[in-house]
């Protein structure tokens, strides 16, 4: 039963209706079945101000869409309409590490693709959609998510003395190597030192409340990839890719690797798609086109968004700031920002049990 409180003042019980009728029918890519399913029953108020309140809670976080949402429903019926969302995110693989909900390994059949600055937006981008984020930097031979966050030279504490008190990188709890010890030391480790190392990391870590472990995994397919694929309870993973012939055939190599230790793939992030002109705007495909598409259809599997090659992006990481941070509005973060929404519903449909994709038993009398 859906629940409508208005004020009969100001709403007219069409109004009412048509309201409740727009949000039964809402449809996206993210919301096949609509905002609505199963049996999600939205709190439909009218504050003093004479603004709609709707609340709702929903199964993961997609703020940018629900804002949209909102300025579409204030224009249709003339009258503010706001959001109230709670979030009811729930792990979608049991494990034992305590504070942490689901993992997704992001990961690159090959280095400079801009793996691990990807990373660390898409986990600013999530917390910007409305979730709690932490990261991890897997990446034990060469950790750049400490200069990523322009948090060199912090070194974690420990309240009780066996756990490690994550780096708050501007509400993102992180971890790396880098924290630790000097990056020169890290790059000459064997891999089954570096393989216990980063297992410590994540499982002697005080994480909190996280809803997304974001592993910024080290690129290539091989051995220590595998181990460290094995060895943490990742719910998913994510590719990313640049257009390139020779990038997308390790982007593939990167699929068959999760398919191998069965780590679902959620997607592929298509990076250094196109260069956008400053004063036209023309989209220049520099790297070739439509690959990170291709792949995506033949391995079946999302294309998740596609990212610009953009100097800003580079800028930004090379002073330790995210786009997401100075402006969660622009046009970059926006773009972030929809990756994001996408990774986080694709997670819900693939492997939440409450899914609209998940198969349902009818049992008859």
């Amino acid at each position: 039963m859906f629940s409508k409180i208005f004020s009969s003042k100001t709403l007219s019980s069409d109004t009412q209706q048509a309201l409740l009728d727009t949000l039964k029918s809402y449809r996206s890519d993210n919301f096949p079945k609509g905002l609505l399913f199963p049996d999600i029953s939205p709190e439909i108020t009218l504050e003093k101000s004479n603004t709609v309140v709707i609340k709702l809670t929903l199964p993961f976080p997609c703020m940018g869409e629900i804002e949209l949402l909102s300025e579409r429903l204030t224009k249709q019926f003339e009258q503010t309409v706001r959001f109230d969302i709670s979030l009811d995110i729930c792990a979608v693989r049991s494990h034992e590490i305590t504070g942490i909900k689901n993992i997704i390994a992001i990961a690159s059949g090959k280095g400079g693709v801009g793996k691990s600055t990807t990373a660390v937006n898409v986990a600013y981008a999530l917390i910007a959609e409305g979730s709690s984020v932490a990261i991890l930097d897997a990446d034990i031979y060469g950790p750049s998510v400490p200069t990523l966050l322009g948090m060199q030279g912090e070194k974690p504490s420990s309240v009780d003395g066996k756990l490690l008190t994550p780096i708050d990188a501007s509400g993102l709890s992180a971890m790396s190597l880098g924290f630790l010890v000097d990056e020169n030391d890290a790059t000459v480790w064997r891999g089954p030192m570096a393989s216990r190392a980063f297992s410590q990391l994540l499982n002697e870590t005080d994480w909190q409340g996280i809803d997304y472990l974001i592993v910024d995994m080290p690129p290539g397919t091989g051995d220590i990839q595998l181990t460290l694929s094995q060895q943490v309870p990742v719910a998913a993973s994510v590719v990313i890719t640049t257009p390139q012939d020779i990038a997308l055939a390790d982007a593939i190599k990167g699929i068959a690797m999760f398919e191998q230790v069965k780590v679902p793939v959620l997607g592929i992030i298509e990076n250094m798609s196109y260069h956008q002109c400053e004063n036209c705007g023309h989209h220049s495909h520099l790297f070739g086109e439509g690959g990170g598409e291709l792949v995506a259809n033949k391995y079946n599997t999302q294309l998740l968004g596609q990212l610009p090659l953009d100097v800003s992006i580079r800028t930004d990481a090379d002073n330790g700031v995210s786009p997401l941070l100075t402006d969660n509005t622009s046009n970059i973060s926006q773009q972030y920002r929809k990756i994001a929404r996408n990774i986080a519903a694709q997670l819900y449909l693939q492997l939440d049990s409450r899914s609209p994709n998940t198969a349902s038993i009818l049992i008859e009398d």
